[in-house]
């Protein structure tokens, strides 16, 4: 599907503005409704200010995404793939989130039952690229060359750990305010190029429309955050990233791309591995590991900037290695 620029600018543009200007209307009716985000004891001290500060927030992103869509694009089967795989995830945080805030229990869902949930929306995706694109779907690009690797059955099992590795991946980087927006933003725009590059217009406007609905959410989620997206919003957004990932077939590149993510999980299972294996030492002062440079005296804004950063850092490399492995340089 071509896209003219037009249509590219109006899908950022229409998430942006609807996504920001659903805050007035949001953010009385979350605190009206009592939604408020309960800090955990074992978190950073300072965070215990936040507590009662509005959550589901990511209701307004969705939002923002639907309505770019629909305005900009007609829905094709990629785009339906998407949806599904964006809006399946926010469905799964919804209902932790309304757990947490409603029904008062602080951690929402047990592990085992977001598992369950997760694993059942990879199926589905699997179950759509056994059925509908066959053994061509199931080759894996390997960044910086021209060389894909045919993985037959083995690639359904990367699906199932990408997906799942990737939601929860985004939702452990939501931890300050205006975080995990600003570190997706240079990640949808590479998504948005690369989909725009192999003929999937309508796969750039869905990364730009999440981008604008990312810039949206800033204006009420920086520091002082108004709003937090909650496990609403996040999982959602891992669910688009793992989506553009697998439907652009740049599975391993987000690795790379998603750099800040992948930092910030590894963080998470070294600190357990190590705890576990010495019987109660860390390597972090608290992960995930923005925690860690929160609590070693940087002010929050400071690590928000530096991880976005490092985002684009990761998102340069990503974008050079596309290029090379295509041919474009």
């Amino acid at each position: 599907m071509e896209i003219t620029g037009l249509q590219a600018l109006g899908a950022l543009l229409t998430a942006l503005i609807v996504c920001a200007a659903l805050g007035p209307v949001m953010i009385p009716m979350l605190h009206k409704l009592k939604f408020g985000q309960s800090i955990r004891d074992e978190g950073p001290a300072s965070h215990m200010k936040k507590s009662g500060t509005p959550t589901m927030g990511g209701i307004m992103m969705l939002c923002g995404l639907f309505v770019a869509m629909v305005v900009w694009n007609r829905f094709t089967p990629l785009i339906a793939i998407a949806f599904v795989l964006t809006f399946g995830h926010a469905l799964i945080g919804f209902l932790d989130d309304y757990i947490k805030v409603v029904m008062k229990r602080n951690l929402g869902l047990t592990a085992k039952q977001k598992m369950a949930l997760q694993i059942a929306l990879a199926l589905t995706y699997i179950y759509y690229v056994e059925q509908h694109v066959g053994p061509e779907g199931t080759a894996l690009w390997i960044p910086g060359t021209s060389i894909s690797i045919q993985m037959g059955w083995l690639y359904y099992v990367l699906v199932l750990f990408l997906l799942v590795g990737t939601t929860n991946a985004v939702n452990l980087t939501d931890g300050l305010d205006g975080l995990v927006s600003s570190v997706s933003i240079p990640v949808m725009l590479v998504y948005a190029v690369i989909a725009w590059q192999i003929g999937e217009g309508d796969l750039c406007l869905f990364a730009l429309a999440v981008l604008g609905s990312c810039l949206g959410f800033l204006v009420w989620n920086r520091n002082p955050a108004k709003v937090f997206m909650g496990d609403t919003g996040s999982l959602a957004l891992g669910g688009a990233v793992a989506a553009l990932a697998l439907l652009t077939h740049t599975e391993v590149l987000l690795v790379i791309l998603g750099g800040v993510y992948v930092l910030e999980t590894l963080s998470v299972i070294i600190q357990v591995a190590y705890f576990k294996h010495t019987g109660g030492k860390r390597v972090f002062r608290m992960t995930p590991i923005h925690h860690h440079f929160e609590l070693g005296g940087w002010k929050e804004t400071k690590v928000v900037t530096v991880f976005t950063l490092a985002s684009c850092l990761f998102s340069l490399l990503a974008m050079g290695l596309w290029l090379m492995g295509k041919g474009g340089i």
